[in-house]
């Protein structure tokens, strides 16, 4: 979005039907409120309708509140699952890492100089290594250890700080740990992981090494949310990079860091803009 004045964001999911869109319309032209983008798809297979619309605040708009009342009655007319977003409310996203730092790197960088409006109360990690890059950003740093023995005992602590700190979304940044069922489903659709691979390929240790032996033209990464099942939950985003014979296993997981990196922070943004919908076990995106 080009202007800077207050935006909301409407996002619907529901049976799809004829004139829905025309119903949208209709309700936000009727309060005199102005829609900057709009953005719907019709799933023929699964029968579900989605959209996205951005529209401006303006002077004597009803409240949030208020048309949220109002909206309500169209929602009900169509069944839909609907929210009315404030995109001036940064969502609040706590990072969990481990010891590879270059996803977290990335998203405090884009964090710092704003290109991606969320606020992080907290960075949370099972070692104590990055605990000076990240309170170098202001950021408090809670290293809590995890072993087997005292895994419910840790996740309960994050799950805790999660509830105590209003926290929105929780990102992975290459936390080398398996989610319990539990945490999973507490966490359900706002938690995502990114995988060094296109999924399911090339799971467990030294992915890339794994690729050079096999002899890939194109490694990728692939950013989801995270559920029970390991590595199979439903994916926001991925991307590629053409490889050839000549790399090596370090240059791909050079290249495949770089990967990491913009794939992870991508799929942060697509979900803090409310850009990606649920439909079943798979996502709509509406990218920018």
């Amino acid at each position: 979005m080009t202007t800077t004045a207050k935006h909301y964001v409407l996002t619907i999911s529901c049976p799809d039907a004829v004139g829905i869109v025309a119903a949208v319309a209709g309700f936000l032209s009727g309060h005199n409120l102005f829609i900057t983008e709009s953005e719907h798809f019709g799933d023929v297979i699964t029968g579900r309708f989605f959209m996205r619309t951005v529209f401006l605040d303006r002077p004597g708009m009803p409240s949030p509140d208020e048309l949220r009342k109002s909206f309500a009655e169209v929602a009900e007319r169509f069944d839909m699952d609907w929210r009315i977003h404030d995109s001036t409310r940064k969502p609040r996203v706590l990072i969990l890492v481990s010891k590879f730092d270059h996803c977290l790197n990335d998203l405090l960088y884009r964090y710092r100089t704003g290109t991606l409006p969320i606020e992080i109360p907290a960075v949370v990690s099972n070692h104590p290594d990055l605990q000076r890059v990240v309170e170098w950003h202001g950021i408090p740093y809670h290293h809590l250890p995890v072993t087997k023995d005292t895994k419910a005992e840790q996740e309960a602590a994050i799950l805790e700080m999660v509830d105590r700190l209003h926290i929105d979304l929780v990102v992975l940044a290459r936390y080398m740990q398996v989610l319990s069922q539990d945490m999973c489903r507490a966490l359900s659709w706002r938690c995502i992981n990114i995988h060094h691979s296109f999924l399911p390929s090339f799971k467990g240790a030294k992915p890339y090494h794994q690729a050079h032996t096999r002899g890939v033209k194109i490694i990728g990464a692939t950013a989801h949310y995270v559920t029970s099942d390991l590595d199979e939950g439903p994916i926001i985003e991925q991307a590629v990079e053409r490889v050839n014979h000549t790399h090596t296993p370090d240059d791909l997981v050079a290249i495949g860091r770089d990967i990491e990196n913009v794939v992870l922070a991508r799929a942060v943004l697509y979900h803090t803009e409310h850009r990606v919908l649920t439909n079943g076990a798979k996502t709509v995106v509406f990218r920018r």
